[in-house]
């Protein structure tokens, strides 16, 4: 009598938790899904008491087939060891993680793929629990390990342009000994570019600069400071070696005409080419920058230096733009 009871508690703990089981291999890679498929807008965002009453709705279902004892002989929740509609949901959450991941390869988009790829080994081999657990923490290390690349990533680096930040150039700074020469870059009269061309254009010299600046040679990194000014750090260069490279940069930058599609021109590139050959005008633009440099004196700091090529930077204003100023 006893043994039966036995036998018969033991099948009801397997029943429900092959239940719980199934639910969670269902509701893990849906979160995955639909996280990827809307667009995040802020936690104060109305949208996020969705998520938030989805939470709670999932916290109940669990809740409920933990007291109950559900029916799964249902074909689509029979599938060993994972059921149908798990693999569905699986699929659908892989295929939308790695859209949101391509072409950028950020981290959380990568690591949130590579971890339901490990999540879905873990639920295959369930039966296991050493590869199960194996594979469970193989998950949850991806994902921390991507969630701090991303957080680093949106910490020191300029998403519109793809260069270091400020916090980047700080940190660069601090770990400097020796020469070095800072440049204070500003693009001129960017404020009235904007409202004239709009802030697609305005991006776009953004990007511009951006790119030219990281093509300085010596050794010269580029940072984006904050708004329409760049930074450009040349380690172990001179004053006057940083002063005839910028000199170079700003030539390049001047000289370059960027083309403006016009705002009623079609998207379709063979319609854009025929409208070309018969006349249709695109406007070049161009751009200039304005540059100060600096390096440290003795026992200046990098607070130091980076005021005393703010300060060149306002001299070059006052001569008149488009220069180099020391």
């Amino acid at each position: 009598m006893a043994l039966s009871i036995l036998g018969a508690l033991l099948a009801w703990d397997v029943a429900h938790t092959k239940a719980v089981y199934t639910l969670l291999v269902v509701l893990v890679p849906l979160n995955v899904f639909l996280s990827m498929a809307w667009t995040e807008r802020g936690a104060r965002y109305r949208a996020s008491y969705g998520w938030l009453l989805l939470i709670v709705a999932e916290a109940a279902a669990i809740w409920f087939i933990s007291k109950t004892t559900p029916d799964l002989s249902h074909w689509a929740f029979k599938s060993p060891p994972n059921p149908l509609v798990g693999r569905v949901a699986f699929a659908a959450a892989f295929a939308t993680a790695v859209w949101r991941a391509w072409p950028e390869y950020k981290p959380l988009p990568v690591g949130l793929a590579a971890a339901l790829v490990a999540f879905f080994v873990a639920e295959s081999w369930a039966t296991v629990p050493g590869t199960y657990a194996a594979f469970m923490t193989a998950a949850g290390l991806i994902l921390l390990a991507s969630l701090l690349q991303e957080s680093h990533q949106l910490a020191f680096r300029d998403p519109l342009t793809g260069l270091p930040g400020r916090r980047a150039l700080e940190e660069r700074l601090r770990s400097l000994p020796g020469r070095y020469a800072v440049a204070m870059v500003d693009v001129d009269h960017f404020k009235k570019f904007n409202d004239t061309h709009g802030h697609d254009i305005g991006d776009q010299v953004l990007k511009l600069v951006g790119g030219r600046l990281s093509q300085a040679a010596k050794g010269g990194v580029a940072y984006r400071y904050g708004g329409e000014e760049f930074s450009v750090l040349f380690p172990g260069a001179s004053v006057d070696d940083a002063a005839r490279e910028l000199e170079e940069i700003r030539n390049s930058i001047e000289t370059y005409r960027m083309a403006v599609r016009s705002p009623d021109r079609p998207k379709q590139a063979d319609e854009g080419a025929k409208r070309r050959g018969a006349g249709a005008p695109e406007k070049p633009l161009s751009v200039t920058v304005s540059i100060g440099v600096a390096g440290p004196g003795r026992g200046a700091t990098p607070q130091h230096v980076i005021k005393a090529a703010d300060e060149a930077l306002y001299r070059a204003k006052q001569g008149g733009r488009n220069r180099v100023s020391r």
